[in-house]
């Protein structure tokens, strides 16, 4: 938990430090970034950690949104150099935007990300969160292995796009993608299992709030204009899961603390 708050964005960081820029012109970024990724072929890590350095660099500095894109590709070169083995180079990113930006414009931003991150560029993200949780989602075997590991995926992707995501903690909205995976892909069976609180720490009525913007973004009731990551797991190799749509209300039942039920079934 202490690793998770040390490198992490301002939950309120466009309402107090940025005047030019709106979480709707982050959303756009986000979405675009995603194409960016999948043009080079980039891991998701590369993805997050790209995502994760934009939102602490503007915690720290208001920007000019004419720049905004060029934080966006100067964040994920040095995300790519973090977690690549052949990472694309500065003249790539300069070329995915229509070269809008020169080499030294690059890498000069990237001089600053660098600076204002203090060099801190190693973090958890939801991704590492999600790799363990959806293992752990798997042991009851009502899930199809793939299925949760790719719907797991998605939501959380899903959350990047989501300002408001930014001020839940990585655990948080790994373990509620998973929550609302296993909804997702077994609607009438509770998706929140003792071995699940066991293993994130977490209990379903912690996750809520979290749940609920997740299952906003999964049902297009927020960051419905935005389609990259919708698109790239409609996918045959993703098993299409982002056709998959959850039940529109959410049982009050599943948020129910486990020991509590018990009790509940034992006094009936």
């Amino acid at each position: 938990m202490e690793v998770q708050a040390k490198r992490r964005p301002a939950a309120d960081y466009i309402e107090r430090v940025q005047v030019d820029i709106t979480p709707n012109m982050r959303g756009i970024l986000v979405d675009w970034l995603v194409e960016v990724a999948e043009e080079y072929k980039l891991v998701s890590d590369t993805l997050y950690l790209t995502v994760s350095y934009i939102d602490r660099f503007l915690s720290a500095n208001s920007l000019n949104r004419q720049k905004l894109q060029l934080l966006g590709v100067s964040a994920m070169l040095i995300a790519s150099k973090y977690e690549e083995i052949s990472p694309p180079n500065v003249e790539d990113f300069c070329y995915i935007t229509d070269n809008t930006y020169m080499k030294q414009e690059l890498v000069k931003m990237e001089s600053d990300i660098l600076n204002i991150l203090k060099f801190e560029m190693g973090n958890p993200t939801a991704k590492t969160f999600i790799r363990l949780f959806v293992r752990s989602g798997q042991e009851d075997k009502k899930y199809p292995a793939l299925s949760l590991d790719f719907m797991g995926s998605y939501l959380t992707e899903l959350s990047l796009l989501e300002y408001s995501c930014v001020r839940f903690l990585p655990s948080v909205v790994a373990a509620s993608a998973v929550f609302v995976a296993r909804l997702t892909l077994n609607p009438d069976s509770n998706p929140w299992s003792k071995k699940l609180q066991s293993v994130t720490g977490y209990r379903a009525s912690e996750l809520r709030d979290c749940i609920s913007t997740i299952h906003d973004l999964q049902l297009g009731r927020k960051g419905s204009s935005w389609n990259a990551i919708r698109d790239k797991y409609k996918q045959h190799r993703f098993k299409g899961v982002s056709a998959l749509l959850p039940p529109v209300v959410i049982p009050a039942s599943y948020f129910q603390d486990h020991r509590c039920s018990l009790m509940m079934q034992r006094d009936t």
